[in-house]
């Protein structure tokens, strides 16, 4: 027997997960929030827009009262756009208690406040058990049910058995552990260089350069995950060398695709007003750059791209600047 289960986002990473508890025959509420979609999700089983192709299960209902949400559900997944989920789990406060698990599934950072997302679900609502769910995701081709893995990463292991008990299934297989930060770090990195991975493959360059990339924004983000106090070995994992790859290949990355799209002649903004889902590596890499900053960071390919998005670089001074990576020890300390 499953408890109910809320998914608070019906873009197509939430309807996605809406869909594999769908398919576990997990009680699901998922919140929307506009009326229309849910009508549309209840009446037709489909989510056309964010996920077209697939049908939801019978035991997913969409709603858009977030107090039905939390009264009906005491686990919850939190999956809507970095920017609005301050104001979502402000809402959702009201009707929340301590007897309320968490998770959330977003790839991205508070940009004013540098803040991360359990840190936002913290000051916001009174939920002390709270996780993070990252890893290799691709929407399109869970929802297909390939098989693919995914860290549930929590204090609690209360945390960890719940949503591993309502998710895990054949063709999503769901790892444990302690790091939320780690996890939290390598989800919202790995979005800024998927960006330069688009990049490079728009401008059809090869292997060996995607290699060098990758390799280096590896090193990367076990600066910044350093600074921040992560377990760096979470990086050789799920939430970071595993999302990286994913992101940084596939077409369906809209991050990559953002990257793609700038190397073949587009602006950020033609590319923004084309698509209406999110590529959080746009805002992530605006907010990495401060923190780096600001901490005495030496982050090579965020300063890239940065310069792309915000500061008026071509795209050949953008891949000059990639393939200007800083030699010598390939890790910190001396040459022997």
């Amino acid at each position: 027997m499953h408890e109910n289960v809320a998914v608070v986002g019906s873009g197509s990473w939430g309807t996605t997960i809406a869909k594999i508890l769908g398919d576990n025959n997990v009680p699901t509420l998922l919140w929307a929030r506009r009326e229309d979609a849910c009508r549309e999700i209840n009446e037709t089983r489909q989510n056309e827009k964010y996920l077209p192709g697939a049908r939801l299960g019978e035991s997913i209902r969409a709603t858009h009262d977030l107090q039905e949400v939390c009264e009906r559900c005491k686990a919850i997944v939190m999956v809507v756009p970095s920017h609005g989920v301050r104001q979502v789990a402000f809402d959702m406060g009201h009707y929340l208690t301590g007897e309320h698990v968490m998770v959330h599934a977003v790839k991205g950072i508070e940009v004013d406040t540098f803040k991360r997302i359990s840190e936002i679900l913290r000051e916001e609502t009174c939920v002390k058990k709270i996780g993070v769910l990252s890893g290799p995701n691709l929407a399109r081709e869970l929802a297909a049910q390939q098989p693919a893995g995914t860290l549930v990463a929590s204090r609690f292991n209360e945390v960890f058995k719940r949503f591993h008990k309502a998710l895990h299934n054949n063709y999503f297989r769901v790892y444990g552990g302690r790091d939320v930060v780690g996890a939290e770090v390598g989800g919202a990195f790995k979005n800024i260089v998927a960006l330069a991975a688009g990049i490079v493959d728009g401008l059809g360059l090869g292997d060996n350069t995607k290699a060098l990339l990758l390799t280096r924004g590896m090193a990367e983000m076990g600066k910044l995950g350093a600074a921040m106090g992560a377990d760096l070995l979470t990086f050789g994992g799920m939430a970071g060398i595993g999302d990286l790859m994913a992101t940084c290949a596939s077409p369906l990355s809209r991050n990559h695709q953002v990257g793609e799209r700038l190397a073949k002649g587009e602006t950020l903004e033609q590319i923004r007003a084309a698509m209406f889902m999110v590529a959080e590596g746009v805002k992530t890499t605006r907010a990495v750059h401060a923190y780096a900053q600001y901490k005495g960071l030496d982050l090579h390919i965020v300063a890239a791209v940065h310069r792309l998005l915000y500061e008026g670089a071509t795209v050949p001074e953008a891949i000059r600047d990639l393939m200007a990576v800083p030699t010598g020890a390939e890790f910190d300390g001396n040459l022997r």
